[in-house]
């Protein structure tokens, strides 16, 4: 039972706007970009991505914690988000596959978490000034240094320019061939022969790898710095550019000249997911821009320009593609109904394409996983033309 005779965990603002609760995690302090996700499940797998490198999550929905942590929910090993906000204390876990309570999991993993806020109010703070510079404490004693508390707020840098894939990417190469959790085995191990793929580990979710293996592909993983000669020495039928942290422009000083070395010395298919997505448009002469607050959540509505349907879609993104920088012989094939933003493109005349928002998070839930099945035919389509 959480001891309410006073605060134990403190979030300052930069401003110096103070929101006080009860923690619970690792106590500590952690400096961060504070943002919201409006998603009512899947908190595991939002702490796990290493998409919010350098982020606190502040959860809009105040069930945390109801469904305990499962090890095969994880999208990586440990906990990448800073720290999480809750409005409620985190529920006592109730689910059959649970095998931890949060707090416990948190604990271990040195994240801490502040529960009893007003989260209503402070996703209304986020979404008028954008996404603030945050530092977080927790201390069960309750004695906080304000002054010392808002300064470090203040001296965080922010994401801008920052590049974090290299410190979420994996050390080495390695294969995959996990597919997608299905009743009642989990998740089965792909035997069977298929396109071979390499994927570009910038902060790869597990699940879209397990979407790659169902969809028909031999996956080879390769870190973020490695060069076109590397990804081309695996002679791929395809190469996947996953989803990351950080700003897009800073990863791309190494990773774009590879995508371009790429699409210059083959006409293999490509297909990027989220920070994949952002660093393909680089290459193909777009910018990028830092958004006001990011979308962050599982129910954002993207329609499809070139078939006027609409998915439900998962989001977690502070940077976005300018439409506007598109240059000749690049398409946008998907926007953002929320607020006309760009969230995806294509070559008009070779199969390379990307999207902004994350197909093996099913939201919808199908609503996106053709695009795997996209990726998956035109390697199809070129192997015949190879032949």
């Amino acid at each position: 039972m959480t001891d309410t005779s006073h605060p134990t965990a403190c979030l300052a603002l930069a401003d110096g706007t103070l929101f006080y609760g009860f923690g619970f995690g690792a106590e500590g302090i952690v400096e961060a970009e504070l943002c919201f996700n409006t998603a009512m499940t899947g908190y595991q797998e939002i702490m796990t991505d290493p998409s919010y490198a350098g982020q606190i999550v502040t959860f809009t929905f105040p069930h945390i914690g109801n469904t305990g942590i499962t090890p095969e929910d994880d999208e990586h090993a440990d906990p990448i988000a800073a720290g999480m906000v809750v409005k409620w204390d985190p529920t006592d876990a109730s689910n059959w596959r649970s095998t931890q309570e949060l707090g416990d999991w948190l604990s271990a993993r040195n994240r801490m978490g502040l529960g009893g806020v007003d989260t209503r109010a402070l996703t209304r703070a986020i979404r008028h000034q954008g996404a603030p510079h945050v530092a977080m404490e927790y201390r069960a004693d309750g004695k906080f240094d304000i002054e010392a508390l808002v300064a470090k707020a203040r001296d965080f840098k922010g994401l801008e320019g920052l590049d974090l894939a290299k410190d979420v990417t994996c050390a080495q190469s390695y294969t995959w061939d996990e597919m997608r959790w299905a009743w009642p085995d989990g998740h089965a191990k792909r035997s069977e022969a298929g396109f071979k793929v390499v994927a570009l580990d910038f902060g790869a979710k597990r699940n879209i790898l397990r979407c790659l293996a169902s969809a028909g592909c031999d996956v080879t993983v390769l870190p973020a710095t490695a060069t076109a000669e590397e990804v081309l020495a695996h002679k791929p039928d395809g190469v996947f550019l996953s989803n990351g942290p950080g700003d897009p422009a800073a990863t791309g000083t190494y990773a774009v000249p590879m995508i371009k070395d790429v699409l210059a010395q083959s006409n293999i298919p490509v297909f990027g997911i989220c920070l994949g997505h952002q660093m393909l448009a680089l290459a193909l002469g777009a910018q990028t821009v830092k958004m006001n607050h990011g979308h962050h959540g599982a129910n954002h509505p993207v329609k499809n320009l070139e078939t006027g349907k609409v998915e439900i879609t998962s989001m977690n993104h502070g940077f976005t593609v300018d439409s506007q920088t598109l240059t000749d012989g690049v398409l946008e094939t998907h926007v953002s109904l929320f607020d006309g933003s760009n969230c995806g493109i294509r070559m008009a005349d070779r199969p390379v394409f990307s999207v902004q928002y994350h197909p093996e998070a099913s939201p919808g839930p199908m609503d996106s996983y053709y695009l795997f099945e996209r990726f998956v035919e035109h390697m199809s389509e070129q192997a015949k033309t190879s032949a």
